[in-house]
């Protein structure tokens, strides 16, 4: 091969070099995106593993949203005796509308107090005044389907009452307790999710 030759040859293959060399230094639309290949093993070396899927928010379902004007914290509840009505307050002039059970004549009480703690099927120890009024009482019942607090129990202060649920369905609407606040347990199975420890309960 003659000289020139060698030499054009040589200018062709260096031209090819520095062409491939330009390109792989300019920025490419797909710089830093990992292809995977449909038959990669999800845990093949170099693929991405797929992001975890959040867990699904709790939806309301059972109460009725409706507007709430009176100015309460949102998470805050509120208890209206004569509606037999609890409000959850959403904040923005609205709230969720529970029909409840209140206290009976003679134990009807209005204030406020905070969540002190909440309990799944809480046991009940029926405090020593109203088993002085039904000697029949247990002094103690472990949590259960039988058991009068129903499937949730949110605890109200020190104080001795509760709003829990109940088995007796006929009695929602009524004034029939001894100063709890009664719930149907899916209804207050559902308020428990939302309600925190800490949150202001006002029963007027």
């Amino acid at each position: 091969m003659s000289n020139v030759v060698k030499t054009i040859a040589a200018a062709a293959i260096f031209a090819g070099l520095f062409a491939a060399s330009a390109q792989a230094n300019a920025i490419h639309p797909f710089q830093g995106v990992i292809i995977v290949p449909a038959s990669a093993h999800p845990h093949q070396e170099g693929t991405v593993a797929p992001p975890k899927r959040q867990a699904a928010q709790p939806q309301i379902t059972r109460g009725k949203i409706v507007i709430f004007a009176a100015a309460a914290a949102p998470g805050s509840i509120v208890i209206s005796t004569n509606e037999r009505a609890l409000y959850l307050i959403l904040g923005n002039g609205r709230a969720v509308k529970y029909r409840v059970a209140t206290a009976k004549n003679g134990f009807e009480w209005s204030g406020s107090h905070k969540v002190s703690s909440k309990t799944e099927w809480p046991d009940w120890r029926p405090p020593a005044e109203m088993r002085e009024r039904r000697p029949e009482l247990p002094e103690f019942m472990a949590g259960g389907l039988d058991n009068p607090l129903g499937a949730r129990a949110i605890y109200l202060g020190s104080s001795i009452y509760r709003i829990h649920g109940t088995n007796e369905r006929e009695s929602i609407g009524q004034p029939v307790s001894s100063g709890c606040i009664r719930m149907l347990n899916e209804d207050v199975t559902e308020l428990y999710r939302f309600v925190k420890v800490g949150a202001t309960v006002t029963v007027i």
